[in-house]
């Protein structure tokens, strides 16, 4: 019914590819937005059962970089590291929602592509690609994980758009222009995630 979005990053490269209304995507964001913080509080409620936990101390799995990192990378590598795996997730999105690719393969790429972008990501920014995922847990862990925030806010949206701008002319794909079907929004059935 929605198109399967659940990271604004995704929506806006997918509506700067012409595959979602422009329209929809501040609907979309906040809802995202709103939906990854009810998530996040329901963590924070479980977590919270176990005596000594503290959301602030242990991070609550915010993003970071500097001593924020898992592994300790600073900010040029964690800005990199957003903008790649976004874009490259973005691209599998893009890419098994095609008209041209196989039809029911697109839920097996895009789960192996979000395995994979975070068994990158993970040690260098504890893996947003996703700045819902990343403001839904942050509102609990306070101060210097609301610090650099804004990093995996910034860095997963530069890299959908990326994608999402540069996807027809890399694969040869007709613009929405030209025939390719849409998501509803926008008039067809383009299948996307």
């Amino acid at each position: 019914m929605s198109g399967g979005h659940f990271n604004p990053a995704v929506t806006i490269g997918l509506a700067i590819a012409k595959r979602f209304a422009w329209k929809g995507v501040l609907p979309y964001i906040v809802t995202q937005i709103i939906a990854a913080s009810i998530a996040g509080a329901v963590l924070f409620a479980i977590a919270n059962g176990k005596p000594g936990f503290s959301a602030v101390e242990s991070g609550f799995a915010t993003n970071g970089y500097g001593d924020r990192s898992p592994g300790g990378y600073g900010l040029v590598a964690g800005l990199i590291v957003e903008i790649v795996i976004t874009a490259v997730f973005v691209y599998i999105i893009l890419g098994s929602t095609d008209d041209r690719a196989p039809k029911n393969f697109a839920p097996i790429a895009i789960g192996l592509g979000l395995t994979l972008v975070n068994l990158i990501a993970i040690p260098v920014t504890n893996c947003s690609a996703n700045p819902a995922r990343s403001l839904g847990v942050v509102w609990f862990a306070g101060g210097a994980a609301i610090a650099q925030v804004w990093l995996f806010i910034v860095a997963p949206i530069i890299g959908a758009a990326i994608a999402g701008a540069t996807y027809a002319i890399i694969t040869g794909a007709p613009s929405a222009d030209e025939g390719v079907a849409q998501s509803p929004e926008l008039e067809g059935s383009q299948r996307t995630a």
